[in-house]
């Protein structure tokens, strides 16, 4: 299961234009856990007076690293979606640091999974930000990656047209 389970952290870093953006890299994963890294970059930066790395970052990288983490609870593939994600920022991130997160999917039903989750730059018990998660489980109905996209618009079809 551990390279199944890396093999979806990686899809996720790189499918996600955010994440790919903002060099998402999943350190660990496995038993309902994932310990994800933001890397410090100055075009992250939300306030430049400060340095400190803007708040959309983390919130990203704590959901991603909260998606992961019921991943790795999984023992098949299924697609998820976030329901709920609640995050209390403690203090401002550490200018010139990555930040991580650890996340643990900590239960999950036939249809819901919970997580919690900190972001951190050395130890866990000094957050940045704590987070609490809710995603849905099998978002897509059993139906195959992608299917629920919307198919693209024909080029035959005018101004007005309907769709």
């Amino acid at each position: 299961m551990g390279e199944q389970h890396r093999f979806i952290a990686d899809a996720m870093n790189e499918g996600s234009p955010q994440a790919r953006a903002l060099g998402l890299v999943t350190l660990e994963i496995g038993d309902a856990v994932a310990i994800l890294r933001a890397p410090y970059r100055p075009e992250i930066v939300g306030d430049p007076e400060t340095g400190v790395i803007a708040g959309g970052v983390v919130t990203t990288l704590l959901d991603h690293a909260s998606g992961q983490a019921v991943h790795a609870a999984m023992s098949e593939w299924t697609s998820i979606a976030t329901l709920d994600l609640r995050i209390d920022y403690m203090r401002p991130a550490q200018p010139g640091r990555d930040v991580l997160a650890r996340a643990h999917c900590y239960k999950a039903t036939r249809s819901v999974a919970f997580v919690r989750a900190v972001a951190y730059e050395d130890d866990p018990d000094d957050p940045v930000a704590a987070a609490q998660a809710a995603f849905m489980l099998d978002s897509s109905a059993g139906k195959k990656p992608g299917a629920n996209l919307k198919p693209p618009r024909s080029k035959a079809l005018g101004r007005g047209d309907a769709a």
